[in-house]
């Protein structure tokens, strides 16, 4: 049997389309802003931001894998630095109190997500969407809608979440480096181990899986929680770098992360997820909104690229699937 060449090979994988998307990003934009795309201060606020996003959209592949999703994701990250600055601020603990509080709440959402979805039958777009107003409301109740500010704490722990360090010109904050840990372990969870084939066959056949022993319901209970709390975490990073906690933060997050996946190569249905490709599609988008504003073009047409991006990638995922099957 003739074994398939490597260019085909590489073509029919599902991140490819992202990587040549991102590649065409670069230079294009690289050209039309004549040099300030990659200038040391945009590069900086591109590694400021984007990690934090980043950080949710590989939790979201890892439950997408399985089949399903999570709209609560930008709830709960403005909703978990309300409660660790509230407690932090307003003196019943310290900061540490507050975050351990921030992120056993984070728990209890994601396993409250996953008991409804698998227990009682319920969709996870219903859940999610449900929980979605009930976090957002509580932040909104704790603050009076005002931001909370982070300035009154000092601790270690802060510097661990999100400190600054420099790489030539360039500002970074550990939460980069948090995201390609986590990247790295989930990758590896997804496509090398025992726990990732149970979370493949949940998404893609669920009733098969669990007939071969796959533990489907706790699986996904697991992810929801593993969402829930990355979710919790990348908003406290976020409320420490812009010393803020905005009830309001994270409004909009859950769909744009769910893009960033799907058009990483994450199948929408369960059964395939890429953490590289989901880490392409947050690089994608993320240079996207700053790019079309350094060439001029307005950000409010923002959602437009977008759109135009996802329909595109689902375009070409879905040709090269049918080649892939039809054996070309």
């Amino acid at each position: 049997m003739q074994s398939t060449p490597l260019p085909q090979r590489l073509i029919a994988r599902a991140e490819f389309g992202p990587f040549v998307l991102l590649a065409l990003e670069i230079i294009i934009f690289s050209v039309l802003s004549r040099g300030a795309f990659l200038a040391p201060e945009n590069i900086t606020n591109l590694f400021a931001f984007t990690p934090e996003l980043g950080i949710i959209a590989i939790a979201m592949t890892m439950l997408m894998t399985a089949g399903e999703f999570d709209l609560s994701v930008g709830s709960v990250f403005g909703f978990a630095p309300v409660i660790m600055w509230t407690i932090s601020n307003k003196g019943f603990g310290s900061f540490e109190v507050g975050f351990l509080v921030a992120m056993l709440l984070a728990v209890v959402i994601g396993f409250a997500n996953g008991w409804f979805v698998t227990r009682l039958r319920i969709s996870s777009f219903l859940v999610t969407l449900g929980m979605l107003l009930i976090v957002r409301g509580i932040a909104l109740y704790i603050t009076a809608g005002f931001p909370q500010g982070t300035w009154q704490a000092q601790s270690p722990l802060m510097q661990i979440v999100v400190g600054e360090f420099l790489v030539g010109d360039v500002r970074m904050y550990t939460s980069l480096i948090w995201f390609i840990v986590l990247a790295a372990i989930l990758g590896y969870i997804l496509t090398q181990s025992k726990a990732g084939n149970w979370i493949q066959a949940a998404g893609g056949n669920p009733v098969s899986a669990s007939a071969r022993g796959v533990r489907v319901s706790r699986t996904k209970i697991m992810l929801f929680i593993l969402t829930a709390v990355l979710s919790a975490f990348a908003g406290i990073a976020s409320s420490i770098r812009v010393t803020s906690a905005n009830p309001n933060s994270g409004t909009g997050y859950e769909l744009e992360v769910i893009a960033m996946v799907v058009i990483g190569g994450t199948a929408l249905t369960g059964g395939r997820g890429t953490i590289i490709g989901t880490i392409l599609g947050v690089f994608i988008l993320r240079l996207m909104r700053t790019g079309i504003v350094l060439i001029g073009v307005p950000g409010l047409a923002y959602n437009i690229f977008i759109g135009a991006i996802i329909l595109g990638m689902m375009a070409l995922h879905s040709w090269l699937e049918r080649r892939h099957h039809a054996g070309t």
